[in-house]
């Protein structure tokens, strides 16, 4: 039945009434009379009442094989996309929105499209839908959705409401109440918070019709980002009306998105990660295998979570996490000032694979090798201890502060003496040998270890692991708040 459901519009499609008996027929033809609707129509009816009816519970029961398959292994459930759906009005920027739709889904988000009349002789459906990966809408005319309120089902199922461009007679609209297309119906119905990027000529945008409606609509609480000054389409025009660039919208609808109900609301997080590099001399350094992908994940899932991120970052190749203050550096002595910096916080969590040792003294230029001459000696001295030091702050110590233990043997022995020598809270050990595929790799193998014992945490990809450990930490927050 559930299949039923959500193929809805392919069931309707092969059912005829020439299939059904004469009397059952007759029924539907005199019901169908008396409600003034045609037969299939009418049939609709019935099925979705008996949906309405039956199937409730099914659905609310119902858990897709991939999270059972999950839930079996003793992984955590993944949170649910956030849903936006995005309004293109017509304007010459809604170029742009096709950009914005992918800058949306990098972000994890589940994207929905509605293009206005006007926006399709910018933009196909056909376009929009390739990087939505899903139909687009239109038409608010439409018997293959209308048939189940479908302006009213999209304005309910979307978190945020996102218009881009927003046009001027698209806000004027709005600002009315009209509802004579699909978008301006959605609006209407809707009860999430709309994000508004304007977008039109400088002298549409100062005329005084035009901020009445924007004057209307913030009042209403509409969210705007937008407009920015610069170059328009139109030839030798310039002024304030361009639509704001899409990396400036998506980020604007995270910060919308994180509720005041996000577990770390209100929450200053600090991570570090990846590598570091100790320079030799110009060309050579001192390294290590770390990729960056398990910090990146942790502090992608904090700011998720709605914490205020900042991300200490060596050098890697995995891109800086959305809604995330990142700050690059290079050596454990930048590491160590730029999380100076970043204090006070609320958490800090060191997934960095830090170097202990570096160069004493790195060379001005490239050594060169001459033949005959003696193998360089290098002068090794330890690296700062950023973990301990953090730990061992007198004044700005975070309240939880969370190591890594990358282990190769007797991995919970060596990380419980790490916990007790480096003054931190917890512990997250791992096994980085060879041959776990860990260090680089796209999965982790974690053992928590805490002043009270270890606590093995089952294999898993590393953005799991990242939520897991945010969800961890959020309560232990709220129990020592």
């Amino acid at each position: 039945m559930i299949t039923m459901l959500f193929q809805k519009d392919y069931f309707m499609a092969s059912l005829t009434v020439r299939q059904l008996d004469e009397r059952l027929k007759k029924l539907l033809r005199l019901r169908a009379a008396r409600n003034g609707r045609s037969v299939e129509d009418e049939v609709r009816t019935i099925l979705r009442q008996a949906a309405d009816e039956a199937g409730h519970d099914e659905l609310e029961a119902f858990t897709p094989p991939a999270q059972q398959a999950r839930a079996s292994r003793g992984e955590p459930a993944r949170p649910q996309a956030k849903r936006v759906l995005l309004i293109i009005g017509g304007g010459i920027a809604a170029y742009k929105s096709l950009d914005l739709i992918r800058r949306l889904k990098e972000r994890g988000l589940a994207v929905r499209c509605i293009l206005t009349k006007a926006a399709e002789q910018f933009v196909t459906p056909l376009a929009a839908g390739a990087i939505v990966g899903e139909r687009v809408f239109a038409d608010l005319f439409d018997p293959a959705h209308e048939f189940d309120v479908g302006h009213i089902r999209l304005a309910r199922e979307a978190d945020l409401i996102v218009v881009a461009p927003a046009t001027a007679d698209l806000m004027a609209k709005i600002a009315a109440g009209l509802a004579s297309d699909l978008a301006t119906a959605v609006l209407l119905a809707a009860s999430s918070k709309v994000l508004l990027a304007p977008a039109m000529n400088p002298l549409m945008w100062a005329n005084k019709a035009t901020q009445r409606n924007v004057a209307q609509l913030a009042a209403d609480g509409f969210a705007f980002v937008g407009p920015n000054e610069g170059e328009m389409a139109e030839a030798g025009e310039r002024g304030l009306g361009r639509m704001a660039e899409p990396l400036e919208i998506a980020g604007q609808v995270s910060k919308l998105l994180t509720q005041a109900g996000a577990p770390l609301q209100g929450k200053r997080v600090l991570v570090t990660s990846g590598p570091t590099h100790e320079p030799i001399d110009p060309v050579r350094y001192i390294a290590n295998r770390s990729s960056g992908k398990q910090g990146h994940a942790i502090a992608a899932a904090a700011a998720q979570a709605g914490a205020d991120v900042t991300l200490i970052s060596g050098p890697v190749d995995v891109p800086d996490p959305p809604g995330v203050r990142t700050v690059h550096v290079e050596t454990a002595r930048e590491m160590l000032q730029a999380v100076e910096r970043a204090l006070p916080a609320d958490v800090a969590i060191f997934a960095a694979a830090v170097a202990d040792w570096r160069v004493a003294n790195a060379g001005a230029q490239k050594i060169k090798k001459a033949a005959g001459q003696a193998t360089p000696a290098l002068s090794l001295v330890e690296n700062p201890d950023i973990l301990s030091t953090i730990a061992h702050r007198a004044s700005e110590r975070p309240q939880l502060v969370i190591g890594f233990a990358a282990e190769t043997e007797n991995v919970a022995a060596n990380a419980k003496a790490k916990l007790a020598a480096k003054g931190c809270d917890w512990i997250l050990a791992n096994d980085v040998s060879p041959q776990t595929g860990i260090m680089g790799g796209d999965r982790n193998t974690i053992e928590l270890v805490t002043a009270t014992g270890v606590e093995p945490w089952p294999p898993q990809s590393k953005e799991d692991v990242a939520h897991m450990l945010i969800a961890r930490l959020a309560d232990a927050l709220k129990e020592n708040p």
